[in-house]
């Protein structure tokens, strides 16, 4: 059984914002369960969900609150500043108790303004959990969170609803400032009405700000054991970190080794340099060729998915585990979204560093100058790096015609030829035609022809 296959029959945890996404009006609050779970079994998933609703419960009608219980909704009291906080913080501790394979469902419309960040990190250090998403507001940007289905929350409600047996659902109403369970209504009404629950409120005040719990997460990790002797594949965008004037191209491959084996990590290395290569030194073709590394040829109009296909490709024929490495100062959004559906180990260097942590979990990074700068106490473990290497020379690769060479005057003679000319032309002027038609098309929706008839003098 694949993982996504053993996911369909976990545990499901559904975390509610009631303030953000309320009942709405007309709406039997009764719906609620039966409708969650009629989405999730439209889509094959058929284990117990468990649904927790969080708000400021002395704010919620009484009816409303009756209906919930009755069909097995837990209630939490939290004052509506502090809901998306505590709300990750019982998602963290529920993911600590409950390892994958299982579900997580969000109604919120905070996702890309608070959860967004964290959580797509939280998902990439422990793949197996498939998330779920509902608001009253559609996302205005692409999430960084993979999300395996999304819904409009009244148009959940008012979908397909399944049978539920309340008889084997427990009740709970929870007061996060008392840390108290209350298994009635009436017994939680008149504990949100007392004094002691009222200075509870102001003494032990819940967190407004979503606590991180990825952003320590920062350090060159040593190996573990599975790990240690697993393939890594390189991915490098020598646009953004070139080969530096004076330096010798054949030190590439033994300067990452050497790193590698400072971590602990002693497997095979592939290596793929990409760049505009009519623009590379033939010395350094050469000589990145001698130690193994292929030699790929994108323009710096499609380097960028040229490397994301070069990675999803290698991923395909590979399983895990192993270890990816981008050498890049652009670390694409959509790595993020693959590395939670599954995980490889990642690296990654870059020719300055980011002036803020990237939604992309690594476990380790470097500076570019400095992973290539070799000091004289390591240069015995680049020697032994070196002696390593197979005797054999990299391919050569045009990743806009997607030919390949076995010799580097060849490749040199293709990227002149007329057939190549014409197809880089033909990338540029598709590249240029589809910036203009979106530069078109969003000034439509951002300024609509009767705005600009209107404003006109």
């Amino acid at each position: 059984m694949s993982l996504d296959d053993a996911a369909k029959t976990g545990k499901i945890a559904v975390w509610w914002d009631m303030k953000e996404c309320p009942v709405p009006e007309g709406i039997d609050a009764h719906r609620v369960r039966p409708s969650i779970e009629g989405g999730f079994k439209e889509l094959g998933y058929f284990a117990p969900v468990s649904i927790t609703a969080y708000g400021d419960q002395k704010q919620t009608p009484e009816y409303l609150l009756r209906a919930l219980s009755s069909t097995g909704v837990a209630v939490v009291h939290v004052r509506s500043e502090s809901t998306c906080a505590v709300m990750y913080e019982h998602m963290k501790n529920w993911r600590e108790e409950n390892p994958p394979p299982a579900s997580m469902m969000i109604i919120t419309n905070q996702m890309l303004d608070v959860f967004d960040w964290d959580l797509a990190r939280l998902q990439q250090q422990r793949t197996g959990y498939h998330i779920f998403l509902a608001y009253t507001i559609r996302q205005r940007a692409e999430l960084m969170v993979d999300t395996r289905k999304e819904w409009l929350w009244e148009k959940l409600l008012l979908g397909t609803t399944s049978s539920t047996s309340a008889g084997e659902l427990s009740t709970v109403f929870h007061c996060e400032y008392c840390s108290l369970d209350c298994q009635s209504l009436n017994c939680f009404k008149e504990h949100l009405s007392t004094k002691n629950h009222q200075l509870q409120e102001v003494v032990r005040p819940k967190p407004t700000e979503l606590i991180s719990a990825t952003k320590r997460w920062g350090k060159n990790y040593a190996a573990t054991p599975e790990y240690t002797t697993a393939k890594i594949h390189v991915s490098w965008d020598m646009f953004c970190c070139p080969i530096p004037d004076g330096y010798d191209a054949r030190r590439v491959r033994p300067s990452l080794e050497g790193a590698f084996k400072e971590l602990g990590y002693s497997g095979p290395v592939s290596i793929t340099a990409f760049g505009d290569h009519t623009q590379t030194p033939k010395r350094h073709l050469q000589a990145l060729s001698s130690t193994g590394i292929d030699v790929a040829h994108a323009t710096l109009g499609v380097i960028s998915p040229r490397i994301f296909e070069d990675l999803v490709e290698w991923r395909g024929r590979n399983t895990t585990p192993a270890t990816m490495m981008i050498i890049s100062d652009g670390v694409e959004e959509l790595l993020a979204q693959l590395q939670q559906r599954v995980k490889f180990n990642l690296f990654w260097a870059y020719s300055c560093r980011p002036w803020t942590m990237s939604v992309v979990l690594t476990s380790a990074e470097w500076l570019w100058d400095s992973l290539l700068a070799v000091s004289a106490t390591k240069r015995h473990v680049l020697r032994n790096c070196s002696a390593s290497v197979v005797e054999s020379t990299g391919m050569f690769y045009c990743k806009l015609c997607y030919t390949k060479r076995t010799l580097l005057d060849k490749f040199i003679k293709h990227l002149s030829s007329k057939e190549h000319l014409s197809e880089e032309g033909c990338i540029t002027d598709r590249r240029r035609r589809a910036k203009k038609n979106r530069l078109f098309w969003l000034k439509e929706y951002h300024f609509p022809k009767s705005k600009r008839l209107k404003n006109a003098p």
